[in-house]
């Protein structure tokens, strides 16, 4: 290795936030070298997405338990409000940061931060229905222990 640091490919897990680290590529700004309002999006998909896949990766079990009760399912968004603060720019390392705030029934909030070392760019509330089937259905138990557990981790 030359020096460089390691950063884990699908972000990490810190007392129950998600934290995942992109670099800003020439493809995620408009004209003016400003990261285009849509590829915040894109960035904060990539954190949820990598979040599950961490619950799924360090307890393989919990993600095969949901399998057998829900075949087929997904978390789908339903709704999302999010505010931009700061402009990221061409090559800005940024850091997405999710936590769950609220696990009910089917469906999940999570807060999503997208931060340049101590600033906030652009914070989000974003409302995931759990689906199986094409329908909503009540997330498995063991997704909502393990995302209660994140949950209760990142209050303290």
């Amino acid at each position: 290795m030359n020096g460089s640091l390691s950063i884990p490919l699908d972000g990490e897990i810190r007392g129950g936030r998600h934290v995942l680290t992109v670099r800003v590529y020439y493809e995620d700004t408009d004209f003016t070298g400003i990261v285009y309002h849509a590829n915040y999006l894109r960035f904060m998909e990539r954190g949820r997405t990598n979040y599950l896949r961490l619950i799924g990766a360090e307890h393989h079990a919990l993600f095969e338990a949901a399998k057998r009760e829900a075949p087929g399912f997904a978390f789908v968004v339903r709704s999302m409000h999010i505010d931009y603060l700061k402009p990221a720019r061409m090559d800005d390392v940024l850091k997405i940061i999710t936590v769950p705030v609220e696990v009910r029934g089917a469906s999940a909030v999570v807060h999503q931060e997208v931060r340049r070392g101590d600033e906030l760019l652009a914070a989000a509330r974003v409302r995931v229905a759990f689906v199986s089937g094409g329908r909503a259905r009540p997330i498995p138990k063991p997704l909502r222990i393990a995302m209660r557990a994140d949950q209760e981790a990142a209050r303290v």
